[in-house]
């Protein structure tokens, strides 16, 4: 759901003076040279001659599917001519001001973090993280920075956390939902451990470097299936981690699942629970039900949130889950933005939206208040 807000009559914007934390906004680099002065000059030369070689296929459009022009709102391209998310002033004045945006989190979906050259991929990362803070971060203390990290090359994703970890201007670790493997299997754990070693949350944005079809049947036809089967990304990786005892043996992990919706999270948890219960000598590393790690150690951001046709469904699924599992995202300044005065189809308690808005982030991100 999308809104202007520019133009939003005073009245209508006090409204929204809950004060809200936003799980997911997106920062764009300004032009294709923005990562250069933040890149050594043999890399920087090697992006020039050679690109990134990304794992993906898709030629001439990155990894992750387009519908309106950078999978952008119509109004949300500055009056300079950049791109949406690339310039902060435009970003405050539209985005975090009227809606008094307390944090941000900042989720890059730039091509950094997908090359399949390793050690040209860490200095992508290494880049992009400091573009963040420089660009965003230092400027704007609202906005907090995500740790962009090489996944398929634990040893340097676990260097980049360990140098980010102790710096507040990084609120989580973040992946994509569609890697190379299933994420639980055992050459991600280091990753896992240098998490949960430094207290940091991991968010994994939907999309990702994988050079796999989308669809468990081959590529899609249509965008409108490309950007569908996204989400089955989302409900692959929570179950590898569950069954791959990633859980199990990081206990204080904490993960958030990111612009994948959250109905589906439900039906996942009672399907597996059903496959352990008979199946469960398979996995006897596991020692509780798939739906109590999932409880345990999964939220879910709530865009793009879902619109039954009967709002008491909604209401159903968010009680399963848990109003504190779940993490208000408005994938600003993306076409399917969600407005936190619009996008919710059913009548919340105060206490309800006061969590799901606000408090749920602070505790899951361990923000001080």
């Amino acid at each position: 759901m999308s809104a202007t807000t520019l133009d939003r009559p005073a009245d209508q914007q006090a409204k929204s003076r809950l004060r809200i934390i936003d799980s997911d906004i997106h920062p764009a680099l300004a032009h294709s040279a923005a990562l250069h002065p933040f890149l050594s000059a043999h890399w920087r030369q090697h992006l020039i001659e050679y690109g990134i070689r990304p794992h993906g296929v898709y030629a001439g459009r990155g990894t992750y599917p387009r519908f309106t022009p950078n999978t952008a709102r119509r109004d949300a391209w500055p009056p300079n001519g950049q791109p949406p998310g690339s310039d902060l002033e435009f970003l405050q004045k539209q985005h975090l001001d009227p809606y008094d945006i307390e944090i941000g989190v900042l989720e890059p979906l730039i091509e950094a973090n997908v090359s399949r050259n390793l050690e040209f991929g860490a200095a992508l990362v290494a880049a992009a993280n400091d573009w963040q803070v420089e660009t965003f971060t230092s400027k704007e203390k609202r906005l907090k920075a995500s740790i962009l990290i090489p996944a398929e090359n634990a040893e340097a994703s676990v260097a980049e956390i360990r140098r980010r970890a102790h710096d507040p201007q990084f609120a989580q670790i973040q992946m994509g939902s569609r890697s190379v493997e299933p994420i639980g299997k055992r050459r991600y754990w280091p990753i896992f451990a240098a998490a949960q070693e430094a207290n940091l949350p991991m968010g994994f944005h939907v999309g990702g470097p994988s050079a796999h079809a989308p669809s468990a049947s081959g590529w899609p036809s249509f965008y409108a299936e490309d950007h569908h089967v996204l989400l089955h990304s989302m409900q692959t990786q929570v179950a590898s981690m569950i069954l791959e005892g990633v859980f199990e043996h990081f206990p204080d992990l904490r993960v958030v699942m990111i612009e994948g919706g959250f109905a589906w999270a439900p039906t996942l948890a009672w399907r597996l629970d059903a496959h352990w219960a008979k199946m469960r000598n398979e996995t006897p590393h596991l020692k509780m039900r798939p739906s109590e790690y999932m409880r345990r150690n999964v939220w879910f951001s709530t865009q793009p949130v879902e619109e039954p046709e009967n709002p008491d469904d909604l209401r159903q699924i968010c009680e399963w889950i848990g109003w504190n599992r779940l993490l208000y995202a408005s994938d600003y300044p993306h076409w399917d933005f969600d407005d936190p005065e619009r996008a919710f189809p059913i009548a919340m308690t105060d206490a309800q939206k006061r969590m799901i808005l606000h408090d749920n982030a602070i505790e899951f991100y361990q923000f001080k208040g």
